[in-house]
């Protein structure tokens, strides 16, 4: 007993030094802030001449006249808000605007909505729940551009996928011209909406991977529906999720550039579809009028910015 005893109070003495040491290791750790700054400053130098710096510049070229992408500038524009006055009489630029809103709305209510619907329903389910997973995540990971491709072959008006479709259920009229004006909005948003379902369905499932599994069976316990633990429970604990997705999804609409670009160019048909960041792109590179495009560019982070912070405002995290 004797040995025993010896070697427990021994164990002891080791465990409260090895303890003492730790903490005295880790406050010495946390004093000197020298490493902190050798991993720190390489990335702050990367963003300022990779982000901020073109971003600055860019402000400045709003106000100069630039005739080509490249190009040097010829000075400043007379008068030097010229660029933004005449972002105020451009019909197109008007038309971009209402587009992108109308994305915003479209993503929140759609793409977060749709998300949303999904995740429950796979979080329910026991068996192929990891094959559904893959299955809606799977278009995140395609080229934007392929997938542009290949709703243009979708939407074709002679032998396109969906008209062959609407011919087999027994359509016999005219072909449907999936991209005349009445529905080339329609015919654009559709696919953006589609191709990031899965990314928010991704983020929503694994807010709810970290709500307990024992708050369910308590509330199954109390005699609580399917419906009231999904309302009362999980809704709730997913509320700073849902906000995350939705400024995500509303400054993505403002981002959302090559699927329409691919699919509609140059606002086709009759600059009916253009968005603020297509807009941007045809000024900026396809004609010589870059400032223009500089000028619409800082436009989009405003509008970026105003937006993050409205939906942030409304939709305020919860603490639990």
């Amino acid at each position: 007993m004797g040995t025993f005893s010896m070697c427990g109070v021994s164990a002891q003495v080791f465990s409260a030094r090895v303890f003492e040491e730790g903490e005295n290791m880790g406050a010495s750790i946390y004093k000197n802030k020298k490493p902190l700054l050798f991993f720190l400053v390489p990335a702050f130098a990367f963003m300022v001449v990779f982000l901020h710096y073109p971003f600055v510049m860019n402000i400045l070229n709003s106000f100069q006249k630039i005739g080509g992408l490249a190009a040097q500038s010829d000075g400043f524009l007379d008068p030097w808000y010229a660029n933004y006055q005449e972002m105020l009489q451009d019909k197109n630029m008007y038309t971009a605007l209402r587009n992108t809103f109308l994305l915003m709305a479209a993503t929140v209510v759609f793409q977060v909505g749709i998300a949303l619907v999904l995740a429950i329903l796979v979080d329910q389910i026991r068996v192929g729940a990891k094959f559904f997973r893959v299955v809606y995540f799977f278009p995140i990971v395609i080229s934007a551009t392929a997938l542009g491709l290949l709703f243009n072959l979708v939407f074709l008006r002679d032998k396109g996928m969906l008209n062959q479709f609407v011919e087999l259920l027994g359509y016999q009229g005219d072909l449907i011209d999936w991209k005349d004006q009445s529905r080339a909005l329609f015919t654009m948003l559709l696919p953006v909406m589609w191709q990031y379902v899965g990314f928010y369905f991704v983020i929503i499932i694994t807010g709810l991977n970290n709500i307990s599994a024992d708050l369910y069976e308590v509330a199954a316990i109390d005699g609580a529906s399917r419906f009231q633990r999904i309302r009362y429970i999980t809704l709730p604990l997913l509320h700073n999720v849902l906000c995350t997705c939705v400024v995500l999804a509303v400054t993505g609409a403002l981002k959302a550039f090559d699927l329409p670009w691919i699919m509609f160019p140059k606002g086709m048909p009759l600059n009916s579809t253009w968005l603020t960041s297509t807009y941007m792109y045809y000024h900026a590179c396809e004609t010589r009028n870059t400032d223009y495009g500089c000028a619409i560019a800082v436009l989009i982070v405003l509008l970026g910015i105003v937006s993050a912070k409205v939906v942030n405002t409304i939709f305020k995290e919860k603490d639990y």
